[in-house]
């Protein structure tokens, strides 16, 4: 993992609501969500790099009204999946 800084003006921080201390996480959120909107990652890796569930991403995602992009494809992997778990 890289570290990078930022520097933000106060004013941007004080306009999204964010303090020093959450601005790191809430900055990656909002990179990753772009990713994932631009299809650059999957949701699963998105849900991985926020370091939360995927229904916490897609929820996440639906707050800030960015479609999930669920093909036919993920509905033949996740078919195939839940066979090979209950069957």
């Amino acid at each position: 993992m890289k570290t990078i800084t930022l520097e933000l003006p106060d004013e941007l921080l004080d306009a999204a609501g964010l303090s020093s201390d959450n601005a790191q996480l809430h900055s990656l959120k909002l990179i990753v969500l772009e990713l994932f909107r631009e299809n650059a990652i999957s949701l699963g890796k998105a849900a991985e790099l926020c370091n939360v569930s995927i229904d916490e991403f897609m929820n996440f995602a639906a707050s800030r009204r960015v479609p999930l992009h669920y093909t036919e494809q993920d509905l033949e992997e996740d078919r195939t999946q839940l066979r090979r778990i209950f069957l």
